[in-house]
């Protein structure tokens, strides 16, 4: 087993010049730390668990979380993910907050990053693509913030890494998923949550680029639910009455329930056939049902706790991410393999 002392012999410095070097306690020659650091590398050195777990809780480092979960059920099994991954790193002390809003206005968002600047180490968010807040995401990483993206990523940051899916592959999922449903013919509507979120433009960019081998496909609209029922039921309803040649609707993020309780309102043979996201509790209902025929599945749990993993190994053990973006792969669902 490598020790700080065998470090120590072999760097031909003090133990304790090694343990501040690895911790970041005290001043230490910059030289001599990368030295020490990289010998320690080389070595293999894992430092003691229960010494890592006595000097974290006594930092007490914050982690803060800032989604738009508010009145969106898919963040459900995100958030439980991430409760499930902090419940495991209790014993080291790192503190868990959360802030949620409802849909993706940029300066809530903004204003809740300039709240918390000064006051974590590091942040896990689902951005809004807005100047103001990648130029807020820079400013906290210089002050030495850690940064995972999750579910959604954001250009021009230097955000540490992504955690989340491959939007662009979805939206070509999405389309080649119609395809098999309907043939190389269809009447269609695109509805997704924002076109304020890069996640969204790519899932529909994805769509689009995919739908371009299909010259039957006729596209009616594209509309932005907020993520939110009430409105995609109300707009999906204006819909359905000014295009009623429409026979499928691919939904690309949430607001699925309202758009499914506008076409339940159609007889059944004139309701398009809709393809969604997700496998929240309402959607799982609706294709019991039948208005659902396929939904593509995003791994919400798994997202969660790989995000709040990431903060917490560089937190405590100081390892930052061996890869930019970590994917997990889109899955389509069936209601009999759910």
């Amino acid at each position: 087993m490598v020790t700080m002392k065998r470090i120590a012999e072999l760097c031909g410095v003090s133990r304790g010049t090694v343990d501040r070097a690895l911790n970041g306690r005290g001043r230490v020659n910059a030289e001599t730390a990368d030295k020490i650091r990289k010998t320690a590398q080389e070595l293999g050195y894992e430092p003691n668990p229960a010494g890592k777990a006595l000097s974290a809780r006594k930092k007490r480092p914050v982690i803060s979380i800032v989604i738009p979960s508010e009145n969106n059920p898919f963040f459900d099994d995100v958030l439980e993910g991430m409760e499930e991954a902090a419940a495991q790193y209790q014993i080291y002390g790192v503190q868990i907050k959360y802030h949620t809003m409802k849909g993706y206005d940029p300066a809530k968002q903004l204003a809740i990053l300039q709240e918390i600047e000064d006051h974590v180490q590091a942040l896990i968010i689902n951005p809004i693509d807005d100047p103001a807040i990648i130029t807020q995401i820079n400013r906290m990483i210089d002050k030495g913030v850690f940064v995972v993206t999750v579910n959604n990523d954001i250009k021009g940051t230097k955000r540490h890494c992504y955690v989340g899916t491959d939007y662009y592959n979805g939206g070509i999922t999405s389309c080649a998923l119609m395809e098999a449903l309907l043939g190389k013919t269809a009447n269609l509507a695109i509805i997704l949550g924002s076109l304020k979120l890069r996640g969204h433009r790519l899932r529909l960019e994805g769509f689009k680029t995919r739908m371009q081998r299909l010259p039957d496909f006729q596209l009616a609209a594209v509309l932005e639910n907020n993520d939110d029922d009430i409105y995609a039921y109300e707009k999906t309803k204006e819909l359905l009455t000014a295009h009623p040649e429409i026979n499928a609707i691919s939904v690309l993020a949430a607001g699925v329930y309202g758009t499914c309780r506008a076409v339940m309102q159609l007889p059944e043979d004139k309701r398009p056939l809709i393809i969604a996201f997700d496998t929240v509790p309402t959607t799982v209902e609706m294709m019991q049902f039948g208005i659902i025929k396929a939904t593509i599945y995003q791994h919400p749990y798994r997202q969660g706790f790989s995000a709040v993993n990431k903060a917490f190994e560089y937190l405590v053990h100081g390892r930052l991410p061996e890869k930019e973006e970590y994917i997990f792969k889109n899955e389509i669902k069936l209601f009999e393999n759910l």
